[in-house]
């Protein structure tokens, strides 16, 4: 993670401005930051509005939430050398900002600040200095970026959500760990066994009104949503209940999913084919039945870990209900929190 700096020298501009939309404010933006307060007495900060960043992504923070993040950090490293305001179109105050002298931006935003000088040039201004900040990769080898956040691939500081030493491994689940996964890891929908449409509607009215995809693990979530209508985006069925044989009227009708694949996942364990699966399945555009041939008890596991942000991730609770989750952060670093508990075959 970046360190805060404290340069007092060799500042050569008087006020830099920063325009962003500073979702799940993460390293990069720090970076961004710091590039303009190593050079500049003083900085302005202009943050994207709702209206702009909902129009980029429907999983983008609110205005208050991102500007609590930025404002936190830089309460702690700017020392009393900002401002920050409200962006309301694409340039802001700088074509017409007659105290900045300076601009920060990466590679990519360039192009728009020499779009800035033209318009400054025009409002008899002189241009702006352009300040260049490099980016950072993230471990994954791409650029840290809030969209591959949201998209699930990276946390703020750019590392990947499962172990790059458990790709390709058997992973098994360490009896230490009973206890912690009775805990729900969402929000508990109370109902009976014998019938599972009382907690699955319960659940579908507190379902959000944007979501990303709905994910359904184990084969009575899965039929109680079907038997009401709603087919999941991404299914997880392994044909039992309790690790008993479900009867043949009660499996589900796997022949309703467009996709389906058909992997090996033997009990208390999540294998490279379950991996493989999960990951196969966020990139269709059509449901998808992932059928496995042992147990897929723990596929949630993997679900957090990989799936975009917003995702919705339903399973049963034995002798409770149902377990809804919408994916976000925290979600995912409980469960990496738990991974890295797994043994891993050598």
């Amino acid at each position: 993670m970046l360190q805060p700096t404290n340069m007092q020298a060799d500042r050569s501009f008087r006020r830099c401005l920063i325009g962003g939309t500073f979702d799940r404010f993460h390293s990069g933006h720090q970076l961004l930051i710091q590039t303009a307060l190593r050079q500049a007495d003083f900085i302005e900060v202009h943050v994207t509005n709702d209206e702009m960043a909902m129009s980029k992504s429907g999983w983008i923070q609110s205005l208050d939430d991102r500007m609590e993040s930025l404002l936190g950090w830089l309460s702690e490293n700017a020392h009393l050398r900002y401002e920050v305001h409200v962006l309301n179109d694409v340039h802001g105050p700088a074509p017409t900002h007659r105290t900045a002298d300076s601009i920060v931006a990466t590679v990519e935003t360039i192009p728009r600040c020499h779009q800035i000088n033209e318009q400054r040039y025009e409002n008899g201004l002189p241009p702006l200095s352009i300040l260049e900040a490099p980016h950072l990769n993230d471990e994954l080898g791409g650029i840290l970026s809030s969209s591959r956040i949201r998209r699930g691939l990276i946390d703020r500081e750019g590392h990947p959500w499962i172990p790059p030493s458990y790709e390709g491994k058997v992973l098994r689940m360490p009896s230490i760990l009973d206890d912690e996964f009775k805990t729900p890891m969402g929000e508990l929908y109370e109902g009976p066994e014998d019938a599972p449409e009382v907690a699955l509607s319960a659940m579908l009215e507190a379902l959000p009104t944007t979501h990303g995809s709905l994910v359904a693990v184990g084969d009575v979530t899965v039929k109680g949503l079907m038997e009401m209508g709603i087919l999941p985006d991404v299914a997880f069925v392994d044909g039992q209940t309790k690790r008993e044989a479900l009867e043949e009227s009660l499996q589900v009708r796997k022949e309703d999913f467009p996709l389906r694949k058909s992997i090996s996942n033997p009990p208390g364990q999540l294998t490279p084919a379950l991996l493989e699966a999960v990951r196969w399945s966020f990139e269709q555009d059509e449901p998808v039945l992932i059928d496995v041939d042992g147990e897929e008890d723990l596929a949630p596991m993997f679900v957090l870990a990989t799936a975009p942000l917003g995702t919705i991730v339903v399973y049963g609770q034995p002798r409770k209900g149902v377990v809804m989750r919408i994916l976000d952060l925290e979600a995912k670093h409980r469960a990496r929190n738990l991974l890295v508990h797994f043994e891993a075959e050598q």
